[in-house]
């Protein structure tokens, strides 16, 4: 990556541990492609609720050349994002899939398929010839 992920903590305490694991994610990430230009991170506690802790919301900015990919985890009815290293782990999951998509479109392993073109035996009733 050409510069430093920017990671910003919102309505939770910033903490080394976690800063640690998104930057091993991200150098996991930068090894997949390695043109990355900028990476965002952003950490944020919702409100608490009565019946439930803080659920965690994690959006990953990343860029590369022409390119701009988000992913963006919100919490789901589950509950499951109450940790903060489950929502971090789904958040760089999703990430990790786009940048594999966007690997393999640079360098030309996503095929384009073209229209099929159809033999005269698979032609609909109205384009054969009628038979006498």
């Amino acid at each position: 990556m050409q510069i430093e992920p920017n990671i910003t903590f919102h309505n939770i305490q910033r903490s080394p541990a976690v800063e640690a694991k998104i930057l091993e994610r991200v150098e996991r990430m930068d090894r997949l492609f390695p043109n990355l230009t900028s990476c965002r991170v952003l950490i944020e506690a919702g409100h608490r609720h009565q019946h439930q802790g803080n659920l965690i919301h994690v959006r990953i900015d990343v860029t590369a050349p022409g390119h701009e990919l988000v992913a963006n985890r919100e919490p789901g009815k589950h509950h499951a994002h109450e940790d903060v290293y489950v929502a971090i782990r789904d958040a760089f999951d999703a990430m990790d899939r786009q940048v594999e998509d966007l690997a393999r479109l640079m360098r030309g392993d996503v095929k384009k398929h073209e229209a099929p073109q159809r033999r005269p035996s698979e032609a609909g009733p109205e384009e054969q010839a009628p038979s006498e």
